[in-house]
């Protein structure tokens, strides 16, 4: 299955570096989760992955809320 492609996208969209920095985790780990399905991407004309801000900062409040024991 191919990801989305990206089309001028009015929503913010952050590279896997930036995902990676806010998760404290190697770039090639938010592209494996891309591809496993647990974080959606878009595919730019060069052919990269661009991930939407607000499905990124849900995934990282859902993975806060479960350290923290809050639910």
């Amino acid at each position: 299955m191919s990801a989305p492609t990206y089309s001028e996208a009015a929503e913010p969209l952050m590279t896997p570096g930036q995902v990676a920095t806010l998760f404290h985790v190697d770039p090639k780990t938010v592209t494996r989760w891309a591809h496993a399905g647990r974080l959606g991407s878009l595919r730019t004309p060069g052919g990269h992955r661009r991930f939407r801000e607000a499905e990124v900062m849900q995934l990282l409040n859902s993975l806060s809320t479960e350290a923290t024991g809050r639910g």
